[in-house]
């Protein structure tokens, strides 16, 4: 059993500092991990979770793998359970710089339009409008600092081809190189992944959260490529510990390869799952359609961080929407109304 702010040691300047799990029953917001690394003189933080205790906690760790004298403080993606206590860079009492992802400044600055955009799609399976919903999930984060004085985008940076083994990414260095950020993009617009080159820690924050993506911005195709890609790293030895963002202990070597094949599978088993319970004509209203596919989510033992029906009905449109349905002309937004397959003829030729 694990508690909020607990910190397992990867090796004697490296830690994940755990979060914790959603419970909206009862207003407790989720806390994703945070990772904090010492790279030479330079203390590396990425992500920063969110509430006072998860502050504490990272003080305190940051202290563990001292000592620096500059500070890094790296965001995997914009969602609030990982940037709240962002300006913690301004605090440390020496030179920092803190990124962010470019795609994700909307929602960062923006919180509540990005969940109601999210939660808009799902109107008949959310128990509030909503704006009232994005609003209540929203304040559970409260106090929430996503920028520092030192903030900066990514994309700001030129943009890196690196090499690591017999694969090519595409993002960012730090730390004369001993600091990989990598582009992944697949758990929402933003995202990025980051690959520790002198401990070999591969920190994968919530492009692992399960076998499908729940966001609106979410690129199953993305999320799929990248596990593909760690799995390779792993595999050539260029990766030794697997860390994410809600899974509350690291994998090491074989086990980091299985978890990571076993998501893969999950998702290609989940998605022929989908494809069945669209029925022959693929046509299929999307109440009906997420009962059914949470029924085969449990039976396949898929499971991903925080489930609970709203976040299993994300799941199921994302699904429908990658086996190329999609939804008829509705009045209201978010109506449980038909998706089907567009027709496949020829257009008519121009009058």
């Amino acid at each position: 059993m694990t508690a909020l702010g607990d910190v397992i040691e990867i090796d004697d300047r490296t830690v994940l500092v755990l979060g914790r799990e959603l419970d909206l029953a009862h207003d407790q917001p989720d806390v994703g991990n945070a990772l904090v690394h010492r790279a030479g003189d330079t203390l590396v933080l990425v992500d920063t979770g969110v509430t006072t205790a998860f502050r504490a906690a990272l003080r305190s760790a940051a202290d563990r793998v001292g000592p620096w004298s500059r500070a890094l403080v790296l965001t995997t993606h914009g969602h609030p359970d990982h940037i709240g206590n962002n300006d913690l860079a301004d605090e440390l009492g020496v030179p920092a710089e803190h990124y962010v992802p470019a795609r994700d400044l909307d929602q960062m600055r923006d919180p509540e339009s990005y969940w109601v955009r999210s939660f808009e799609r799902i109107a008949w399976a959310a128990p509030l409008p909503a704006p009232a919903l994005a609003a209540r999930v929203v304040s559970l984060f409260e106090p929430m600092r996503p920028f520092a004085g030192t903030t900066r985008t990514y994309e700001e940076r030129p943009l890196e081809l690196i090499r690591i083994g017999s694969r090519r990414f595409t993002g960012w260095t730090f730390a004369d190189g001993a600091v990989r950020v990598l582009r992944s993009q697949g758990h929402c617009a933003g995202h990025v992944i980051v690959h520790l080159r002198d401990c070999g820690v591969l920190h994968l924050s919530d492009e692992g959260n399960g076998a499908c993506g729940a966001m609106y911005d979410a690129d199953q195709l993305k999320i799929q490529s990248v596990l593909g890609a760690v799995v390779g790293l792993f595999e050539e030895g260029q990766a030794a510990t697997l860390t994410d963002g809600h899974t509350f202990a690291p994998r090491r070597g074989a086990e980091a390869v299985c978890h990571l094949d076993g998501l893969l599978e999950q998702a290609t088993a989940l998605q022929g799952a989908a494809l069945g319970l669209t029925g022959e004509g693929g046509r299929t209203v999307p109440s009906a359609f997420t009962a059914r596919y949470a029924r085969a989510v449990a039976e396949l033992g898929v499971g991903g961080a925080n489930p609970n029906p709203m976040f299993t009905a994300m799941m199921a449109l994302n699904e429908l929407g990658e086996l190329g349905l999609r939804p008829e002309p509705a009045a209201d937004a978010g109506a449980d109304t038909p998706w089907s397959r567009p027709a496949l003829h020829d257009p008519a030729p121009p009058g």
